[in-house]
């Protein structure tokens, strides 16, 4: 059995929505594998985000314990242009998390990010390119390569490739894979579709108003689902 990198326990967050309290994620516990990729699946409003952006430290948990057991995570976001300054050429602004994180020189930071950028496939001719120049594909990628620069142990991924066409989803999920493998990274992985959970991620949590209602590993939830929100959802799919 491979040791953790994750692990939560009795997550809950609740926020005030018109002067009612709402339970947006509620006694959420899961454990990921150093090494392997977690999917979390649901529809809009279960609590995916919420979960995430708790683990990544952006927002404060109610209740519940998180053990992270690596050195580094970093987040990648649905708009991948959010993490640029539109100003930045695109290896300065790959450079700069180096700048905060970590005490390099500015010539072995930029050795890093011409690296980071090699690996998402985004050449050295992209190097002077504004983040608005270039494709959603491109800004994914270039978002990518910003986080894999700090030589995280984990990656949190919020719906990277719902924003993004079909083809390119699945250059973007072949990428993330082979990451995966070369660089021994963990992946959480948030999204609303089911083949890419299918293709990327080992295990899958399905969340329903912000609880788990079902996990396992991904084959035998999607093959074999116990739960009638993960049949409907199953079937939802199916029926497209």
């Amino acid at each position: 059995m491979k040791p953790t990198i994750l692990t939560t326990k009795d997550l809950t967050k609740s926020f005030n929505k018109q002067g009612k309290l709402l339970k947006a994620v509620n006694n959420v516990s899961l454990e990921l594998a150093f090494g392997e990729s977690l999917g979390i699946i649901g529809e809009s409003g279960s609590g995916k985000s919420t979960l995430a952006n708790m683990i990544a430290g952006l927002i404060a948990q109610d209740t519940g314990t998180i053990q992270y057991n690596g050195d580094y995570l970093q987040m990648i976001f649905q708009d991948p242009k959010s993490s640029f300054s539109p100003k930045m050429c695109l290896l300065e602004g790959v450079m700069e998390g180096l700048r905060y994180r970590q005490k390099i020189s500015t010539k072995e930071m930029k050795k890093r990010a011409l690296q980071a950028l090699e690996m998402v496939q985004l050449p050295k001719r992209y190097r002077d390119k504004k983040i608005g120049e270039l494709s959603g594909g491109e800004c994914q990628r270039a978002a990518i390569a910003r986080a894999i620069v700090l030589k995280p142990q984990l990656l949190i991924c919020d719906e990277i490739t719902s924003a993004l066409d079909v083809s390119i989803q699945l250059d973007i999920i072949k990428l993330l894979q082979k990451l995966k493998k070369e660089l021994s990274i963990s992946l959480f992985f948030i999204t609303h579709d089911i083949a890419v959970v299918s293709y990327l991620c080992e295990q899958l949590i399905v969340l329903y108003q912000g609880c788990i209602v079902e996990k396992g590993e991904t084959k035998t939830v999607l093959n074999h689902p116990q739960n009638p929100y993960t049949q409907e959802l199953i079937q939802s799919v199916m029926t497209l």
